[in-house]
């Protein structure tokens, strides 16, 4: 029992970001399959895109797509080296930070249209 530790919060945010990367992809063929019912409906679903609460989703899905990649690549290393699982605490604080610094940046180039901006 991990006891609410770093290997926890890995695992949950490991599956959730899975999860929300699966619901992103079947929103996005659906959307972009949308276009055999017209162009009017096709450019009808689009048009949301731009609301506010799709913007915040994706910055939200670009941190989940970051951190379930690096994450990925984190547990490659835990199971493939015998220094990986010593380190698993540490590389996951490196994994939180990649994907801080990711969603920050997508904020940074997604958000200032919502208020306002270019």
């Amino acid at each position: 029992m991990y006891k609410g530790r770093e290997g926890q919060w890995a695992f949950l945010l490991h599956r959730l970001s899975g999860i929300a990367i699966l619901a992103y992809l079947l929103i996005h063929v659906f959307s972009i399959g949308s276009f055999m019912f017209g162009e009017r409906f096709y450019m009808a679903i689009h048009e949301t895109y731009d609301w506010p609460g799709f913007r915040v989703g994706l910055v939200f899905i670009t941190a989940g797509v970051v951190y379930h990649a690096f994450n990925g690549l984190r547990i490659i290393v835990m199971d493939f080296t015998g220094a990986g699982v010593a380190y698993q605490r540490q590389m996951w604080y490196g994994v939180m930070l990649i994907t801080l610094i990711s969603g920050l940046y997508a904020a940074w180039t997604l958000l200032p249209r919502l208020i306002g901006g270019y």
